[in-house]
């Protein structure tokens, strides 16, 4: 039995998570001949604050980029 685990940040829709396990179902199951019903997949969402690249928070690095927003349309 197939296990797919998706990782990502939080923040997607319910349709769009739907899609995805839709999507990723259909595909695995073209590809390897394996029925559909026995195709399972997991998606995880991860919080901004708890997921970062390069020693930065993805949370971190939205406030920056807001901040550097806000700085350009103030002048």
């Amino acid at each position: 039995m197939p296990f797919i685990n998706v990782k990502q940040l939080a923040g997607r829709s319910e349709e769009q998570i739907a899609e995805i396990t839709r999507e990723l179902t259909a595909t695995y199951a073209r590809i390897t001949g394996v029925n559909p019903d026995n195709i399972w997949v997991a998606v995880e969402e991860v919080p901004a604050r708890n997921w970062s690249a390069g020693g930065v928070t993805f949370a971190e690095k939205a406030a920056e980029k807001a901040a550097a927003k806000a700085r350009a349309t103030e002048g």
